[in-house]
């Protein structure tokens, strides 16, 4: 997939990102396909999809910062069961001032993320154990298709001291988000299916 064509990918959904972001989504691209080859990283192979449904929607991440108000510059960002990266290094590429960790307990996903900090030319700090076991907090803790909500909200809560975002699917259980005292912001970007992200602001640190 060419440069252009993962530029346009963004352009449609509203992110006009810069030569140097495009150029580390092409590396980032490029190196998970040959990675996945071998090691099975994620069952999306399209490069097109990888673009839309890695990439793209973990930058709808940022716009719920944006939109709820989230400080997240020069805070402490884990990404908790992080797998191939997803959300944090696309955060990081596009939001840059961001202190990155990345949560993951298999082995070949943490070689992975350490080969892509290199790369891509970033810093962050790869976590390769379970989450479970991390004995420090981070400003804000997110995290990706990890599981059920009623078992990963308590989880990213003991992480965090400001805020947790959990990014969901577009089936989700309003009673339980009630009941733990999340709310929820409604994903819309041009290319996706809508989507939720849970969100909840915990007390100062």
């Amino acid at each position: 997939m060419r440069a252009e064509d993962i530029r346009s990918v963004f352009s449609r959904a509203g992110f006009d990102l810069p030569e140097e972001d495009i150029n580390r989504f092409a590396v980032y691209l490029e190196e998970l396909k040959r990675w996945n080859r071998v090691h099975n990283l994620t069952a999306v192979e399209e490069d097109e999809e990888i673009v839309r449904r890695h990439f793209l929607d973990s930058l709808s991440l940022a716009r719920c910062f944006e939109y709820i108000g989230a400080a997240w510059k020069g805070k402490d960002v884990v990404d908790v069961g992080s797998g191939a990266g997803f959300p944090g290094v696309p955060i990081k590429i596009y939001l840059k001032d961001i202190n990155l960790y990345l949560i993951e307990s298999v082995g070949k996903k943490c070689s992975f993320l350490e080969f892509l900090k290199v790369r891509l030319g970033l810093s962050w700090t790869v976590l390769c154990q379970r989450a479970q076991s991390v004995d420090r907090k981070f400003h804000i803790a997110v995290s990706r298709a990890l599981g059920k909500f009623e078992e990963i909200a308590p989880l990213l809560e003991d992480l965090a001291t400001e805020w947790v975002f959990i990014m969901k699917g577009r089936e989700i259980d309003w009673d339980s988000i009630e009941r733990f005292g999340y709310e929820a912001y409604e994903v819309r970007l041009e290319g996706l299916p809508k989507s939720y992200i849970l969100w909840k602001r915990l007390g100062l640190s």
